[in-house]
């Protein structure tokens, strides 16, 4: 089942000023299922989690576009450090190669 185009503004539609939402990413045909990238301004991963689950139940409570469609889970991706290739993550952005590219 595809997910509903209108799905960005119904999470947004759903957000709570205290859930601090910044952004919204859809992937909808990411498998086995679509994946919301939510963008929240809060204070730890935990608390990232918490809200993104409670915010995505009140979208799919709130109306029936939503259908059919369940929550499976709400993680926190980890990612390289900032300035770091997830392919050499032991190079510094402030290192320099050396001249032949290696």
């Amino acid at each position: 089942m595809p997910l509903p185009p209108v799905a960005a503004g119904l999470l947004r539609d759903a957000a709570r000023p205290e859930d601090r939402l910044e952004h919204i990413s859809l992937h909808p045909a990411v498998r086995p299922c679509a994946v919301v990238g939510l963008w929240l301004r809060v204070a730890s991963l935990c608390e990232a989690e918490q809200v993104a689950t409670a915010l995505c139940l009140r979208a799919l409570a709130a109306g029936p576009e939503f259908a059919g469609w369940s929550l499976l889970g709400a993680e926190v991706p980890l990612l390289a450090p900032s300035g770091h290739s997830p392919f050499r993550p032991d190079v510094s952005p402030s290192e320099h190669p050396d001249q032949d590219g290696h």
